[in-house]
């Protein structure tokens, strides 16, 4: 793959994404995203989405983020969460209070406890799919094996963030909806494939499927081409038992071979007796 034409089609005033520049900081969360979806084996189409969604929920920065809960109206906070403020009047006590608008609007709700549990704060949006929800925390440290459970702001490290997104949306993680179920053979819906994260089809479908669709076009242009399955995340953020150290025989000193002694052969005893034979005939 030519990441350099990926990035310069990406730049282009027409592509849908990113303007005409991108910072240095958006490059290297690009980068991390397109590393992991190379090694994972994805298709061009679900690494697209994927870079699509991770678009969206980054509001373009590409790196990993803590959910955004602070807000400073009531009206917008009833907008945004209609079914658990009944009123303006009960939003107001979660204006520009986004630890306890979290432990208020999340509870209850994906494995999380309830308001006074704290889980809702504990376990907000974090990561680039914004995962959230003790229940997702508690897949997620499956999938990459880390205990983000315990530890909820491990899941905004660089490399297990894009393992979270991209096994996440191929596993069907987050709504039980994945990747192939959108995105396969001939069919190409990127509307609908807003499902996998986030039931808000009807609000934020299109939007994301222009990004995938700027993102298809600039890996097609790059010639993206998905490599065999390697592990995502890097060895040394995974526990690992090192090899036993082989060991070595010490070296050996040849000893020579003892040389064999001369052997007398019976023709040379015949011979001897014969010569002793006439010394003593002439000495008598």
């Amino acid at each position: 793959m030519d990441r350099s034409r990926f990035y310069a089609t990406l730049r282009l005033r027409t592509s849908g994404v990113f303007g005409t520049a991108l910072s240095q900081s958006q490059v290297d969360g690009l980068e991390v995203v397109l590393d992991a979806g190379q090694n994972t084996g994805l298709p061009l189409r679900h690494i697209a989405y994927a870079l699509a969604t991770a678009y969206h929920e980054t509001g373009g920065k590409m790196r990993p983020v803590n959910e955004g809960l602070s807000y400073s109206s009531a009206t917008r906070i009833r907008e945004v969460w209609p079914k658990r403020f009944s009123s303006i009047a009960a939003a107001i006590p979660y204006v520009r209070n986004p630890q306890g608008l979290a432990n208020r609007v999340y509870a209850g709700r994906m494995g999380n406890g309830d308001e006074a549990s704290g889980d809702g704060w504990r376990y907000r949006g974090r990561a680039l799919p914004q995962l959230t929800g003790r229940e997702n925390y508690e897949k997620a440290s499956k999938l990459v094996g880390v205990d983000l459970v315990s530890d909820p702001d491990a899941a905004n490290d660089t490399d297990i963030s894009a393992h979270i997104l991209i096994e996440g949306m191929r596993a069907g993680m987050f709504t039980g909806k994945k990747l192939a179920d959108f995105v396969s053979g001939d069919c190409t819906d990127y509307v609908g494939a807003r499902a996998i994260i986030n039931p808000d089809v009807k609000a934020n479908g299109q939007k994301i499927a222009g990004y995938a669709k700027a993102f298809e076009t600039a890996l097609r242009d790059a010639g993206y081409i998905s490599q065999a399955p390697t592990p995502a995340i890097p060895a040394e953020k995974q526990s690992k038992t090192p090899p036993p150290v082989p060991t070595v025989s010490p070296p050996t000193t040849a000893r020579p071979e003892p040389q064999a002694m001369p052997v007398i052969t019976r023709s040379l005893w015949a011979e001897l007796a014969n010569i002793f034979f006439l010394l003593i005939h002439r000495g008598a």
